[in-house]
């Protein structure tokens, strides 16, 4: 993303929080406290965003979902229950990269030593730098044949608004590779289990209804969610 493109966005979302605190503040002579609170919510309500796009969220929430999936009940654990350990696991994975934003861009703004301008650019680059990481050149390079221009020679140069779209498919591609390695011994369980029902003349019964304790069990004796949890993190580069 340019940077003329992204003082916009920055400074178009900041407006409509910031701008009646501005008249108040320039009417009662308050302090500028007001205006870094209203930057900073206008901030929390980009953060979902930033967490969906530009984190490892959507992958780890995908595997989690994928692991229920081969279960054969798509409602347990529930969603709440994975959206927040997928959240915290993210939170544990950005952990370098969020203190690296807060040291370089969000204190120094909040104690008045830069500008909003410089806080939003020094802000995306640790981002920038973990999405680099992540994505293929393939993804990249496909975003930039969408967008009708020539793949950069560097990765600095690489636009943040086609970087974000490659990092996304790349997280996609991933989550749906670790999803495959997790569901392929489910599917050979059911497999079993139907092969062994048929050759009963048990026709009747529903091989989920047999396989589904034998999961579980497997599962559990595995320590499932531990190996999926490490698995899912350690697929960060």
């Amino acid at each position: 993303m340019s940077a003329g493109l992204r003082r916009t966005i920055w400074l178009g979302a900041l407006a409509a929080a910031a701008i009646p605190n501005l008249a108040w503040a320039a009417e009662g002579g308050v302090s500028s406290d007001i205006v870094r609170s209203s930057v900073m919510l206008a901030f929390l309500a980009l953060v979902p965003t930033v967490i969906v796009a530009m984190t490892g969220f959507t992958r780890i929430v995908i595997v989690l979902s994928m692991v229920r999936h081969a279960f054969g009940m798509p409602e347990t654990p529930p969603n709440s229950v994975l959206v927040s350990l997928a959240l915290f696991l993210t939170l544990f994975g950005m952990g370098p990269v969020l203190g690296e934003v807060n040291r370089q861009a969000v204190q120094p703004y909040f104690n008045a030593q830069i500008s909003l301008e410089v806080a939003a650019e020094r802000g995306v680059q640790p981002f920038r730098r973990f999405m680099l990481a992540q994505t293929r050149d393939s993804d990249l390079a496909a975003i930039y044949r969408v967008a009708r221009e020539p793949l950069p020679d560097k990765p600095e140069q690489v636009d943040t608004l086609k970087l974000v779209p490659a990092f996304m498919i790349n997280e996609l591609r991933a989550a749906f590779t670790i999803g495959f390695v997790i569901l392929l011994p489910f599917l050979l369980l059911d497999l079993v289990v139907s092969s062994v029902l048929l050759a009963l003349g048990m026709m009747m019964v529903p091989p989920t209804t047999i396989s589904l304790p034998i999961k579980l069990l497997m599962f559990v004796l595995i320590d499932g969610w531990s190996l999926v949890v490490l698995g899912v993190m350690g697929s960060f580069q």
